[in-house]
């Protein structure tokens, strides 16, 4: 939305209300409201201040006062709340007058002005497959001696909710309705997306049963599209909440099934031409992208404590479910970490990797700007994905074949290996105190998680 036609809308009294939202590290979206006359143009320029400390691994409680300063173009009427216009803020320091160092999305915009920067390219263009379930109910509990979770899906045909038309096992990919029992749900949040702006490409079932589905955003450049991640979530839970359901992005909520991934399709572009693209490369792509994502891949640990923030995402990075745990790339190829898509041929400027790792409870803003900085350092160590045994590798299961590397299954080894990088702070992209805040509210966030007995626990080991 233009600036203009925000300042139309508060004028005509059109709205009651502002809604101001922003990301914190964890990749959470916060949000304060404040009645339209508030919303004016000097408050707008002054910010609109809140509690840093409050807000966890922002700041502490002497150096509190903190600004949101509304991105008027990201503004749009809120779908779940009548009269109300959502705008995304930038986080700002009132002492130093400048962004905040610690903002998701102020590394996401340095992660744009980085690649002009560096020469390579100009821009970047982005396109995750957020993927996530949308379940008939949700019930959970943790306590000291009493904890337990319930998911509840008319997919599982279970006694006490079933329609006769239930989805087995990794058997929910593409089924027509009634099998697929989340038709309306997509459609109408696909409408809701393209009636805010945000355009999509394709939405459908995806392969596990209890409702997990994919709806793909069409590719825009980095701070862009982490924004629309960010109100993808939010719609996507609101409009759940609507039809009674919970819509949950948690990578590996079902034993034995395929999990949710977030698979990140990339490309640079420099004066308007892919620089991704090579006719008579391996899957027509150059050898500076091989350079790319052979940087990915030589750093998967650091990246990984990034893309893949959560002791469950762990869980999803195990072989067999679809889920990319062999570190390397290849043409069409689903079990490999890369794929490269070769849906069109000689296209340059669809061309494009798709980086298979990362899931749904990334900070979009610190994903997309660690895989960025990551590929950047490929390109400019003028890395060589053979060298390193990353392949490439075709018509083959790379699940079933030996000796090649895996990615890691432990998410505090990763954090370790995150604080130990300096690849992402010498790029000028994070900022330290990002990096160190980040790694401390992650690693208090798993040895807590760890520490809770499980039932699978009591299961295993009652009888030693």
């Amino acid at each position: 939305m233009e600036a203009k036609d925000v300042f139309k809308l508060v004028e005509k009294n059109l709205v009651d209300f502002v809604d101001l939202k922003f990301t914190d590290i964890r990749g959470v979206f916060q949000h304060m409201t404040v009645p339209a006359k508030q919303f004016s143009k000097d408050n707008i320029e002054k910010g609109f201040g809140f509690d840093g400390s409050s807000i966890s691994g922002f700041s502490n409680i002497y150096d509190s006062d903190m600004l949101l300063k509304p991105d008027l173009k990201t503004a749009f009427l809120d779908p779940f709340f009548e009269k109300t216009l959502s705008v995304i803020c930038d986080v700002w320091d009132p002492e130093k007058d400048e962004p905040f160092e610690k903002d998701p999305r102020f590394t996401a915009k340095k992660a744009e002005k980085y690649i002009k920067k560096t020469g390579f390219a100009d821009v970047s263009y982005w396109g995750p497959e957020v993927e996530f379930f949308v379940f008939d109910g949700l019930d959970f509990f943790v306590s000291p001696h009493h904890s337990f979770f319930k998911i509840k899906s008319l997919e599982f045909a279970e006694e006490e909710i079933k329609d006769g038309y239930p989805i087995a096992i990794k058997s929910g990919y593409f089924p027509n309705p009634p099998f697929d029992k989340l038709q309306v749900f997509r459609s109408e949040m696909v409408k809701t997306l393209e009636n805010i702006g945000i355009r999509v490409e394709v939405h459908h079932h995806e392969v596990a049963t209890g409702g997990q589905v994919e709806i793909d955003l069409r590719y825009d450049t980095l701070t862009k599209m982490a924004d629309k991640v960010m109100i993808y979530k939010y719609v996507a839970r609101n409009l759940a909440k609507k039809y009674g359901m919970v819509a949950f992005f948690l990578p590996k909520p079902i034993f034995g099934d395929n999990g949710s991934g977030m698979h990140t399709h990339q490309s640079l572009f420099k004066k308007g031409k892919n620089v991704f693209f090579d006719k008579e490369g391996y899957g027509q792509i150059s050898k500076l992208a091989e350079s790319y994502l052979a940087g990915l891949l030589f750093n998967i640990e650091p990246l990984l404590a990034i893309t893949n923030p959560t002791v469950n995402s762990y869980r999803r990075l195990v072989p067999h479910f679809e889920a990319p745990t062999v570190l390397a790339f290849s043409k069409r190829n689903r079990s490999a970490a890369v794929r490269v898509p070769m849906y069109y041929q000689n296209e340059e400027k669809s061309k494009r990797i798709e980086f298979r790792c990362p899931d749904p409870t990334a900070n979009p803003y610190l994903a997309f700007s660690a895989m960025l900085v990551f590929g950047i350092y490929g390109i400019k160590q003028k890395l060589d994905p053979k060298k390193f045994g990353f392949g490439p590798y075709d018509n083959e299961n790379l699940w079933e074949k030996e000796g090649l590397k895996q990615t890691p299954d432990n998410f505090l080894k990763v954090l370790e290996e995150l604080k130990k990088d300096k690849i992402l702070t010498d790029s000028g992209v994070f900022d330290k105190s990002l990096i160190n805040s980040y790694y401390k509210i992650k690693k208090d966030e798993a040895i807590l998680s760890l520490r809770y007995p499980t039932p699978a626990d009591f299961w295993f080991y009652h009888d030693i």
